[in-house]
């Protein structure tokens, strides 16, 4: 399984696992332990074996704090209601993966619990961004089917859509498709 990616932060790749959020019917990329376990494994530093799963309490909880930062990132600082705070504040507080040198020299990371350890990274990385100047270059995708925030990095600041392909490309579909015809 293979996630998307590219919204120039690592909380709002995580916040972008529930897809189509601008339509009546989201998809959710984390329904299970595997698919978070896997989505570890692609955006972590330290990945969790193979083949392994993610008890459901810990699942329940990823998918809370991923709609705690979607809140606490449109809010912006001060922030939304305490409950989306003390969630990311919570989550950003347990233990963070930890970087070694192994015996070869090359960099290597390490933690007890893979998953709770890179959760940990995403709350810290919402705390990091909303108190940031970066805050104000979050962007909604304008493809009303989409509506996922990313970073809006470009020089001129007027990026409209989170990818080129499939948004950007269906948007200007609509446009070719909705202009006047030459009769």
């Amino acid at each position: 399984m293979s996630f998307r990616q590219g919204t120039g932060r690592l909380c709002l790749d995580f916040v972008h696992t529930l897809r189509d959020r601008g339509t009546g019917r989201p998809v959710d990329d984390l329904p299970d332990g595997p698919a978070l376990a896997a989505w570890v494994r692609q955006f972590g530093p330290v990945a969790p074996p193979p083949g392994s799963s993610v008890p459901g309490v810990i699942l329940t909880g990823a998918q809370r704090l991923r709609e705690a930062v979607h809140a606490l990132v449109v809010a912006g600082v001060p922030g939304p209601a305490g409950d989306v705070r003390d969630t990311v504040n919570d989550a950003a507080a347990r233990s963070v993966p930890v970087p070694f040198l192994d015996a070869g020299g090359a960099l290597r990371w390490q933690a007890a619990d893979p998953v709770t350890a890179t959760l940990a990274l995403v709350a810290r990385d919402a705390l990091d961004l909303v108190t940031s100047p970066a805050a104000a270059r979050v962007r909604a995708c304008d493809d009303p089917q989409c509506r996922a925030l990313f970073l809006d990095a470009s020089h001129t600041g007027t990026r409209r859509w989170c990818s080129a392909d499939p948004c950007g490309n269906r948007a200007r579909k609509r446009q070719v498709t909705d202009a006047p015809r030459a009769g």
